[in-house]
């Protein structure tokens, strides 16, 4: 009798043991973990670009925040992030370091710092918020047709007028920035306002031309129907 409990015993086990090897071969397999590629370092033009967005910031506040020394901090600010905006295509083309980041966004940071210089003169009466919306509505146009062109798989290359535009934004710019330092610092009686009004209006009739100029070169990607 106590073998054929014995014998029982074992049979329930074997067949307990079956079917735990059946569970086991019946488990959906895990799918296996992919690689996960390294993040690729980013190269010298990109890291200056990427410095020259994060200028904007500290420009800013510079420009927003009285003080006697403010004027002078927010031209450091200004020139750093143009002497970036100088290096980082040069050491691309240079160096072969030219990166689809870099395309982007380049001028895209050459505009948010421009704009921004614009913007935060109004409050001061140093800019007309006329010249502001001049400028902006130029770029905001530039940049669809550049979008437009990019798909049709289409580079358009920026014109003479427009790097005129840029350098007389630029100047107009600094100027107004230096001013503003000599009058804050040395209590020089210079009429910065009338000054800078000037020179913005100039610039902004700067990017009119140009903008114009480039839509007619670039025409024929104007689909009106």
């Amino acid at each position: 009798m106590f073998l054929y409990q014995c014998a029982d015993n074992m049979c329930v086990l074997i067949s307990l043991a079956r079917q735990g090897n059946d569970c086991v071969y019946n488990m959906p397999r895990l799918p296996a973990k992919k690689k996960v590629k390294p993040m690729k370092k980013v190269n010298l033009p990109n890291k200056l670009t990427i410095l020259r967005l994060l200028l904007v910031p500290l420009f800013t506040a510079f420009m927003l925040i009285d003080g006697r020394l403010m004027p002078i901090f927010a031209l450091i600010t200004f020139a750093a992030a143009s002497v970036t905006d100088f290096f980082d295509g040069r050491i691309a083309r240079k160096q072969g370091l030219v990166t689809d980041f870099g395309k982007f966004f380049d001028p895209i940071a050459d505009k948010i710092l421009v704009l921004s210089a614009f913007i935060c003169m109004i409050p001061s009466g140093l800019c007309s918020p006329v010249v502001a919306v001049i400028v902006l509505t130029r770029e905001f146009l530039i940049s669809s047709l550049r979008l437009i062109a990019a798909s049709h798989s289409v580079v358009l290359a920026a014109g003479k007028s427009g790097k005129i535009k840029t350098a007389s934004q630029m100047f107009s710019i600094v100027t107004v920035l230096v001013l503003l330092s000599a009058r804050s610092i040395f209590g020089v009686n210079i009429p910065v306002e009338i000054i800078s009004n000037i020179l913005m209006w100039l610039a902004s009739a700067a990017a009119v031309y140009s903008g114009i100029e480039y839509v007619w070169r670039n025409r024929q990607l104007l689909d009106l129907g």
